[in-house]
């Protein structure tokens, strides 16, 4: 399946092309479970009825959070948007949820005790140490900020949770990938 190659785009009616290889009875099973409905409720409210596009992303999460009725917000961040996540904290705290707010740095290891095959020194990034410590603090929802590629990965193999994201790290585009395309 490619749907950037198609021409017909049925799917944006509520007819199927027919190509998908799930089973659309299953999902909708899915989709009514509790746990996704739920989310599925938080997020139409945002979007629904002439509100997409009126609240920015941060707008968007302190509003879901509310929604959702979250008491504790994780937040993993590059130390390289320190003074954003700080921001992004107090903001996130307007939802009446607890932020915990975790650095990259967390635990202070050493490059080469990270990655061995690093001649660097100083300290790495920690992604594992992250998720360690936002596991151990046990988020509704854990957001991340900026974190390298390949650590974002490793990061979301070992969360434990619910994730999203605020903003991806692109040094070269102002952290805003789509430029690139």
């Amino acid at each position: 399946m490619n749907c950037t190659l198609c021409t017909a785009r049925s799917c944006r009616s509520t007819v199927s092309c027919g190509a998908e290889t799930f089973d659309p009875d299953s999902l909708v099973c899915d989709y009514r479970e509790d746990r996704n409905a739920s989310i599925v409720e938080s997020a139409a409210r945002l979007v629904d009825g002439g509100r997409a596009g009126t609240l920015d992303r941060v707008q968007e999460l302190v509003e879901y959070i509310r929604d959702q009725g979250l008491k504790k917000v994780g937040l993993a961040y590059c130390y390289g948007m320190e003074k954003q996540a700080a921001r992004a904290r107090v903001r996130l705290r307007e939802s009446g949820a607890k932020v915990e707010a975790v650095s990259c740095t967390v635990g202070a290891l050493p490059q080469n005790l990270v990655n061995s095959k690093s001649e660097l020194k100083g300290v790495s990034c920690n992604p594992l140490g992250q998720a360690a410590q936002l596991n151990a603090a046990g988020p509704d929802l854990t957001v991340t900020m900026g974190l390298c590629l390949g650590h974002d990965i490793l990061f979301n193999r070992y969360i434990e949770g619910d994730v999203t994201t605020l903003a991806v790290k692109d040094r070269v585009h102002g952290h805003s990938p789509l430029k690139g395309l």
